[in-house]
């Protein structure tokens, strides 16, 4: 395994691009920032990158859910009831789902570089003006723009990743990203605790801005789009990565084929987003308003509920390369995973209809939380492996699933509970649709890229 990054990242392009590193490198201005400080120890370039995406995943989360722990403070100082939590917590969904496919098409357009910089800027504006949300329709907007700052943001991710990511560890590579975006959700409801007992729920959001506008100058100023064009990128890592794949302006996407295969993809990342997203908004609430447990006491049962999802996430990832590694079927390797993750959460969630033990809830929604994350890995690597000149509006059209999940989910919730008075009938929604989703798992197809199937048309016709 001579010349493989540690991290894993990086397929081969020395034939491809032989002369990469004769080229002569003359960065200005933002490209000294950080290069240097590889010129001697080249072979972390790609490690920092991935890094630097892992604090993004980390950083958004924080941004979406720190709403939901907030909440059980300006609830009572707004005084909003559970349907209009509800309502401000999905805002978030209608202008992220709007940007997943936008998003990913510019991110593909542009490069992740100028994309996360420009959707990285209006996500960390939209955070700091949460704290000044005077009630119910300022949080809304607040959200909406949040929304529309982090829509982007995956999508683009998965483009630069593809750039940055050899065959064989793509799995990896998404399963420590989002681990680090549930370590996000998992510390957020005390971290967001802390805050409000130092700087009140408004300073919470202030110092959470602050971090987020941090990373986008930092990215901006270290990541390149075409890794060929970094300073601190060595030969060793040149001879695992991939061809880059820039779109030209004579380059159109294949929209009927492009959405036609994600479809199916798409229809399952709906219903893991439906669990997904319930889990996110209504948890620490769950704890305290289903339960009597105090702000303190509910936010730590949230934090390790989230804790569960962090190693689902990576274990996911390394067990889906793992598979494709043994058996070169990408089918397999994608649809297995998924496939035990939807059904053993299944199993799992259901003690909530007759357990009232706090620390038994506690551990079986942790334990469903880590095999509903078990999904990550896999199927975020399915438009990678479907559409890696595409992978970014691929990776919008999928996660648009998720998105429209945010929006319906928390909604959904808080009506149930309002109408019901019942903490438990609205997991019921989650029951059902994670059979469906096994299900239709069944029509997924990343061991198919859209771009062989012209080929393969051709030979058939001809035949």
């Amino acid at each position: 395994m001579q010349g493989v990054p540690p991290c894993g990242i990086g397929e081969s392009a020395s034939k491809v691009y032989p002369r990469a590193r004769s080229r002569p490198r003359t960065p200005c201005g933002s490209q000294h920032f950080g290069e240097g400080l590889l010129k001697k120890s080249g072979q972390v370039a790609t490690s920092v990158v991935l890094g630097l995406i892992c604090v993004m995943y980390f950083i958004t989360y924080i941004d979406r859910v720190n709403v939901s722990t907030a909440s059980l403070v300006f609830r009572k100082e707004l005084n909003l009831s559970n349907s209009d939590y509800g309502l401000i917590f999905s805002a978030f969904g209608y202008t992220y789902a709007l940007f997943q496919i936008i998003g990913g098409r510019i991110g593909d357009r542009l490069g992740p570089r100028l994309t996360l910089g420009i959707f990285g800027a209006i996500w960390a504006v939209a955070t700091l003006c949460t704290g000044f949300a005077g009630g119910f329709w300022s949080l809304i907007v607040a959200r909406l723009f949040l929304g529309l700052g982090e829509g982007a943001t995956f999508p683009t991710a998965t483009r630069a990743m593809s750039n940055w990511t050899r065959a064989g560890w793509r799995g990896f590579a998404q399963g420590i990203t989002h681990s680090f975006a549930r370590i996000g959700n998992a510390i957020a409801p005390p971290m967001v605790a802390f805050f409000i007992g130092i700087w009140s729920w408004r300073g919470s959001f202030f110092v959470l801005g602050v971090a987020s506008a941090i990373w986008v100058v930092v990215w901006y100023l270290y990541f390149r789009d075409d890794p060929r064009e970094h300073s601190g990128i060595s030969e060793d890592e040149l001879k695992v990565l991939p061809q880059f794949g820039a779109l030209r302006e004579s380059d159109t996407v294949p929209w009927a084929r492009l959405v036609s295969r994600m479809l199916p993809t798409t229809l399952v990342y709906f219903c893991w987003g439906w669990t997904f997203w319930l889990f996110l908004s209504w948890i620490p609430q769950y704890f305290q308003q289903g339960h009597g447990m105090s702000l303190t006491g509910s936010a730590w049962s949230a934090a390790i509920v989230a804790t569960g999802g962090v190693v689902g996430d990576t274990v996911g990832g390394i067990l889906s390369d793992r598979i494709y590694k043994r058996t070169g079927d990408l089918a397999k390797a994608r649809r297995n995973v998924i496939i035990g993750s939807f059904l053993s959460a299944f199993v799992f969630l259901l003690p909530l209809f007759f357990v009232e033990n706090v620390a038994i809830l506690t551990a079986c929604l942790a334990i469903t939380f880590f095999c509903i994350e078990l999904t990550i890995g896999p199927i975020w690597s399915v438009p990678m492996d479907i559409a890696p000149k595409h992978s970014g509006t691929a990776s919008g059209i999928m996660n648009t699933g998720s998105a429209v999940a945010a929006i319906i989910s928390p909604t959904a919730f808080g009506f149930l509970v309002d109408w019901t008075g019942s903490w438990k009938v609205p997991f019921s929604g989650s029951i059902a649709l994670l059979l469906i989703g096994a299900v239709l798992t069944f029509w997924m197809r990343p061991d198919r890229g859209i771009d062989d199937e012209p080929a393969a048309a051709a030979l058939a016709k001809a035949a």
